[in-house]
C-alpha cells in the first residue's frame, strides 16, 4: 500500500509503566541492554527516524531512571502512578496529548525491536480508503502461548479481539496474536478511551477493548502482521537474551552483507553502533563494546575485547587482546597478543606484539613497543601521559613512568626503568649494572649440600 502523499504529523506515545518484576533487578526493565544500549533507546532511535510531531512515554516506579533517556531523545514523561493495565496507561497521556491533533503511534518500552517500516506501515494503513479506526498489529509466533488473540477476516478487518484468559477454546485455536501495537487517530482515540470498563477477571482497562467500542459505533479496525521477533516483549532476562540473539543475528548479516568477513558469525558479538569496514576480517569470539569503528581489510583475531575504539585500515588486533575506550590504532598499525590500551594512540605502522600494557599514550608511526612494556601512567592520584616518538624502539619488559617522552628514533634497553625524558636518537639504559662473580655458583651448591647432609 503506498504512503499517503504527505503524511499526517504523529505522536509516539510509549507504554513503559510497568514494574518488570520478573526481571529481578533494580535496573529498570527498559533500561536494560540490548547491543549495548538501553531496549527503550533502541525504539527511541527507530521512532527518530520517522520524524514524530511529539514523543510521550507513560513511565511509573522508578522513573527516574528512565528520564534522562526520555528527555535526551526529546521525549517527555508522562506518569501513571497506580498500573490498572494499558488502557488506563493510554488515559494518563491524555494531559499531554490531548490537544494532538493527528496520528497516534502506541508502543511499548519492552519491545524494541519493531522497525520503522512496521510504523510506517501502521501509519498508512490508518490513511487507506477505508479509513480504519484503529490499526493493530499481529503475529503469528511459534507458540501463541497466552497471547490475546485478533479475531479477523482475510481483508484484516478485526472483527473481535480478546485476551487469552477471557477467550473460548475457539478463539484460543486461532494463531494470529496481538502484540498491543496500534495505530490510532487523536480524534478517534480519547473518545474511544473514555468507553472502557474493567469488567475483566483482573479489574483493569484493556486497551485492546477499544476495538469493539469502535465497532459498536460503525467504525472498523484492521490488523497487519509483523514477524513474531520484531513484537516480541522483554519481561525477563530469558526473555531478553533470546531477544538479544535475535538482535545480533541480524546486525551480524548485515555487517557480512556490507562486506565485513565472519568465519564464526555466531560467536562475535556486535554492539548498536558497531561499524565494520569492508573486507576487514573478525575472527571468532570477538566482543565488540559500544563505540567501535573498524577500517577496512583490518583484522581482529580471535578473543578480542574491543569498546571506545577507533581502529584504521589495514591495522591487526590480537589475539587475546583489548581496547579500551579512546583508543586509536592507526593504519597498518598492529597491537598482539595480551596486549591492553586504554586511551592510546599508535600512529601507522606501530607495533606493541606482546604483553604490554600502554595507557595514555601516544606512539608515533613505525614505532616498536616490545613484549612486557608497560606505561606507568597512575600514582594512585592521577592519570599522566607517556610520548613515544615515530620510530622508537621499546625494549623487552621495560616500564615507562609518566609524564615522559621518548624522543624519535631512540632506542631504550630492554629492562630499563625510565623516569626522565629521552632524546631522539638517544640510547638509554635505566637498570642497575649487571655484576658477574666467576665460580659463585658451584660454591654456592656445594655450601648448601653440606648444610643439607649435615642436617
Amino acid at each position: 500500500m503506498p504512503s499517503p502523499a504527505t503524511p499526517a504529523p504523529f505522536a509516539a506515545l510509549i507504554l513503559a509503566a510497568g514494574q518488570g518484576t520478573r526481571m529481578k533487578s533494580a535496573l529498570h526493565k527498559v533500561m536494560h541492554p540490548l547491543g549495548g544500549r538501553p531496549m527503550l533507546g533502541h525504539l527511541l532511535d527507530s521512532i527518530a527516524t520517522l520524524s514524530p510531531a511529539r514523543i510521550a512515554v507513560v513511565l511509573g516506579s522508578g522513573r527516574e531512571q528512565v528520564e534522562p533517556l526520555v528527555r535526551a531523545s526529546g521525549g517527555e514523561v508522562v506518569v501513571q502512578a497506580q498500573q490498572l493495565g494499558t488502557g488506563h496507561a493510554v488515559q494518563q497521556a491524555q494531559g499531554l496529548l490531548g490537544d494532538f491533533s493527528g496520528d497516534v503511534l502506541i508502543l511499548f518500552g519492552d519491545t524494541p525491536l519493531v522497525t520503522t517500516a512496521t510504523m510506517r506501515r501502521m501509519l498508512d494503513r490508518l490513511h487507506a480508503p477505508d479509513a480504519p479506526a484503529i490499526v493493530v498489529v499481529g503475529s503469528r509466533p511459534p507458540d501463541p502461548l497466552a497471547y490475546g488473540r485478533i479475531i479477523a477476516d482475510e481483508a484484516g478487518i478485526v472483527a473481535r479481539m480478546v485476551e487469552h484468559r477471557d477467550a473460548s477454546e475457539q478463539e484460543r485455536a486461532c494463531t494470529l496474536c496481538n502484540s498491543g501495537l496500534m495505530a490510532v487517530r487523536s480524534e478517534d482515540l480519547w473518545p474511544l478511551l473514555s468507553g472502557l470498563e474493567n469488567a475483566n477477571d483482573a479489574g483493569e482497562y484493556y486497551l485492546p477493548d477499544i476495538v469493539g467500542l469502535a465497532r459498536a459505533v460503525g467504525r472498523v479496525a484492521a490488523v497487519i502482521e509483523a514477524d513474531p521477533d520484531e513484537v516480541a516483549g522483554i519481561n525477563s532476562r530469558a526473555e531478553l537474551a533470546a531477544i538479544e540473539a535475535v538482535w545480533q543475528a541480524r546486525s551480524r548479516a548485515e555487517a557480512m552483507a556490507e562486506g565485513a568477513g565472519m568465519a564464526a558469525p555466531e560467536t562475535v558479538f556486535l554492539s548498536f553502533d558497531t561499524t565494520l569496514g569492508r573486507d576487514c576480517v573478525i575472527e571468532p569470539y570477538v566482543v565488540f563494546g559500544p563505540g567501535v569503528s573498524v577500517g577496512e581489510r583490518a583484522r581482529i583475531r580471535a578473543f578480542s575485547h574491543i569498546e571506545g575504539a577507533v581502529i584504521a585500515a589495514d591495522a591487526e588486533i590480537g589475539p587475546f587482546a583489548r581496547l579500551r575506550p579512546g583508543t586509536e590504532i592507526g593504519e597498518g598499525a598492529k597491537i598482539g597478543n595480551f596486549v591492553e590500551a586504554k586511551k592510546a594512540r599508535l600512529g601507522p605502522g606501530a607495533k606493541a606484539s606482546h604483553l604490554s600494557y600502554l595507557g595514555d599514550c601516544e606512539v608515533g608511526a613505525a614505532a616498536n613497543v616490545g613484549a612486557g612494556t608497560i606505561t606507568c601512567n597512575y600514582d594512585g592520584f592521577a592519570k599522566y601521559r607517556t610520548e613515544i616518538g615515530a620510530g622508537a624502539f621499546i625494549g623487552s619488559n621495560s616500564a615507562l613512568v609518566a609524564p615522559v617522552a621518548i624522543g624519535a628514533g631512540a632506542i631504550v634497553g630492554a629492562g630499563s626503568v625510565v623516569t626522565s625524558d629521552v632524546a631522539a636518537d638517544a640510547l638509554v639504559l635505566g637498570r642497575g649494572a649487571q655484576i658477574e662473580k666467576p665460580g659463585w655458583a658451584i660454591r654456592f651448591r656445594a655450601a648448601q649440600a653440606a648444610k643439607k647432609k649435615g642436617a
